[in-house]
């Protein structure tokens, strides 16, 4: 399916691997210009080639930068704005805070898990849309996590942080609508990403059965909503936070 997005400019944050890279190929294999991060060059060109593999000719350009501070997370939106000539679709990604329950937890790793899971996202966002504004038209898709709607008891960080920043992503859509904007989050479960087998113990068939599917999802299924919800079709879909999770949430909303 045509997304009506060939030409387009993305960022794409924390892209050198895991579900942010795969979002980065399926905004590639749409046609949009792509911008990747990450903090490690080696990883990052090694995206660049995985993305080439999947759409041959793509424009892709690696931007070192660390978004698990403000500083970074605006960094990273301003260069990939100048490299590009503008930016019409932003992906705010960024990795998980370590594990954790209350009564592990010090209050002191709050502050970084808040930087990294939601401030870094609106420093993303205060980067990016108010061009959109200019321009009338823009999409903001977040990664955030399945824990939003269904907190995980071992990731208290996690679900703090990415609470707040799906809060802060609904009030945003609703402010910009009228601009052309949509704003929405997309919240993963399990999915055969690193992250995954470090939370598990490098068990992912383990993991599945906690899912009504038995199976852990695809990061490039992961992204080809990542990608939907940038396409033109998708202009009237905002504030929604779509769980991509193979069912594990089990609540109404």
């Amino acid at each position: 399916m045509d997304l009506g997005i060939s030409g387009k400019r993305a960022a794409v944050a924390a892209a050198a691997s895991g579900l942010g890279l795969a979002s980065a190929k399926a905004l590639a294999q749409a046609g949009v210009r792509v911008a990747i991060c990450g903090r490690h060059e080696d990883r990052l060109l090694q995206a660049v080639k995985e993305i080439h593999a999947g759409a041959p000719g793509a424009d892709v350009t690696p931007i070192v930068a660390d978004v698990s501070t403000t500083e970074g997370a605006t960094a990273f939106v301003r260069d990939a704005a100048a490299v590009l000539g503008g930016l019409d679709i932003l992906v705010p990604n960024a990795g998980g805070p370590p594990a954790g329950t209350f009564e592990s937890t010090p209050l002191e790793a709050y502050l970084p898990a808040l930087q990294l899971n939601l401030l870094s996202t609106v420093a993303m966002c205060h980067a990016a849309v108010p061009h959109m504004v200019e321009q009338r038209w823009g999409r903001v898709v977040a990664i955030t996590s399945h824990s939003v709607r269904q907190p995980i008891a071992s990731l208290i960080l996690s679900n703090t942080a990415r609470a707040g920043a799906t809060g802060f992503l609904k009030t945003l859509a609703t402010e910009v609508a009228p601009h052309g904007i949509t704003v929405n989050s997309v919240q993963p479960g399990l999915h055969a990403t690193d992250r995954l087998l470090n939370l598990h113990g490098g068990d992912a068939e383990g993991a599945a059965r906690s899912v009504p599917t038995r199976t852990v999802g695809r990061p490039d299924d992961f992204g080809a909503v990542v990608a939907f919800l940038a396409s033109d079709q998708a202009r009237f879909l905002t504030g929604a936070a779509i769980p991509v999770d193979g069912g594990a949430a089990q609540g109404l909303q």
